[in-house]
């Protein structure tokens, strides 16, 4: 059976290297400088909505945009590629790119930044557009988690994990699934931002806790059958990488956790607000 699962991965590997473009040609800082200049893209929003329009803008936000764009940055910095071949190191870009830093982009309301500079025909059709069906599909917490751990199941049981070690075009589009499938599932859990199609408190606690529960799993499966096959890593190299998918990934859903309870707190002191208000002083009367 392992005879014949390092033939397959050797054949798709080897079609998969003819496939893809010259690797000299990639310059291994490309990645830190886009998400760098979507951190100053950012900046720039803030300060024209505080120094041109004079509107007030949560500067926590901005902290947290930069602080998840330096955890991307850390991850993928190719400043200690002696570090790059193991799957220990390829965990923690993991965990750091697809499921701490999203959370922390979700925290600094991009969404909200940019209806507010656009211009008022451009901010309608903006909204229009999250609103469409397609948008309330992808944006789902269900398609999200599929995303999520649909990705990982072809990662780690194809040949795609092995190419990506040849291959720096396969191994930023890796990258790049994970940082938008996580901040999908964040944005649809929790978060400033409104979501255009967020289901209800209960509805998503319970889907973050079937994540939890799948990443669990997955994490003892990869420390018991060793996977993904056929690849240079060793047994303890790929257990120990393993042992931190368990433990971190708790501790970056328990962040999302977090969130998701402080926005359900908000909402019930809003509601308990609303009600206490005698019926002449409600809001909205005139």
């Amino acid at each position: 059976m392992e005879r014949c699962c390092n033939s397959i991965v050797d054949h798709w590997s080897d079609i998969l290297r003819a496939l893809s473009p010259d690797a000299s040609q990639m310059n291994p800082f490309l990645p830190t400088t886009l998400i760098l200049s979507l951190a100053l893209i950012y900046s720039a929003g803030v300060l024209r909505q505080i120094l041109w329009k004079k509107r007030i803008w949560n500067l926590w936000r901005l902290a947290s945009f930069w602080f998840g764009t330096a955890l991307i940055i850390f991850a993928v910095t190719p400043l200690h590629q002696n570090d790059h071949h193991t799957f220990y190191h390829h965990m923690q870009q993991h965990l750091l790119i697809g499921m701490v830093a999203p959370t922390f982009l979700v925290m600094a309301a991009p969404i909200s930044l940019l209806l507010r500079n656009l211009p008022r025909r451009g901010a309608k059709a903006c909204v229009q557009f999250l609103h469409s069906r397609i948008i309330r599909l992808w944006c789902h917490p269900i398609t999200a988690l599929v995303l999520n751990f649909g990705g990982m199941l072809v990662l780690y049981l194809t040949p795609l994990y092995r190419s990506s070690l040849h291959q720096p075009w396969s191994h930023h589009f890796i990258h790049l699934h994970f940082l938008l499938a996580g901040y999908l599932f964040a944005w649809s859990m929790a978060g400033p931002d409104p979501a255009p199609s967020r289901p209800g408190f209960r509805d998503r606690l319970s889907i973050l806790l079937l994540a939890m529960a799948i990443h669990g799993i997955s994490s003892k499966l990869m420390y018991i059958h060793l996977f993904p096959y056929a690849t240079p890593h060793s047994q303890a190299d790929i257990q120990a990488a393993a042992q931190l998918m368990y433990y971190g990934g708790d501790l970056a859903e328990l962040l999302i956790a977090i969130l998701l309870f402080a926005a359900w707190r908000k909402h019930i002191g809003q509601r308990a607000e609303a009600s206490s208000y005698p019926a002449s002083l409600a809001p909205g009367d005139p």
